[in-house]
């Protein structure tokens, strides 16, 4: 990509090691459920996403790296309902996943409202920066997610998470790619 320093080699070291405290004592960030949750949100959004704009084109403005923090955060709701199915093997096991740590019904809110507010943020952001068409194609994208959660997830995350996750996951992955391509084309000069 022509950098100075090797910034997609650093970021999959990274990532690597991530992947290693993930599972590997003495850290094992699966005990944890924020901690394990927010590193599965991370790795598979905000490290793409970094090595994506590493190799088309500069890290270099915070928000380019702020927001997939932000995404990471609704990547952390999105790793929950992974972790409804398994709560009776997580507590046996001492792993203290969110259902097992809140109880089911206080995973899914925590879910719910991790992946919302963490979008009407970034929209919120967006709108900020003058970009108001990508702030409608965001919120639009955002709808048809607070529909799944409110007649799939809430009503009962065990027996509708993969119908959750197919219903909703598609427009959550659209609203990444509308922001990635709204920050790519904005001129950030303005703002100077």
């Amino acid at each position: 990509a022509g950098h100075d320093f090797p910034v997609v080699l650093a970021l999959s070291v990274f990532g690597s090691f991530i992947s290693y405290i993930y599972s590997a004592p003495p850290l094992k960030l699966k005990q944890n459920g924020w901690a394990g949750n927010y590193a599965l949100g991370a790795s598979y959004i905000s490290l793409p996403w970094w090595c994506g704009q590493a190799v088309f084109g500069e890290l270099d403005r915070p928000v380019f790296w702020i927001l997939p923090i932000l995404y990471s955060i609704a990547g952390l709701g999105i790793a929950i309902v992974n972790d409804f199915k398994s709560i009776e093997g997580d507590r046996a096991m001492g792993l203290n996943s969110l259902p097992v740590a809140f109880g089911i019904d206080g995973a899914k809110y925590i879910c719910a409202a991790s992946v919302t507010l963490t979008q009407l943020g970034v929209a919120g952001y967006l709108y900020t920066i003058g970009e108001t068409t990508y702030t409608a194609i965001l919120m639009a994208l955002i709808l048809p997610q607070i529909y799944f959660q409110a007649t799939l997830l809430i009503p009962d995350p065990v027996k509708n998470d993969v119908k959750y996750q197919a219903s909703s996951q598609p427009f959550f992955v659209f609203g990444i790619l509308a922001t990635a391509l709204c920050l790519g084309h904005h001129d950030f000069a303005d703002l100077a």
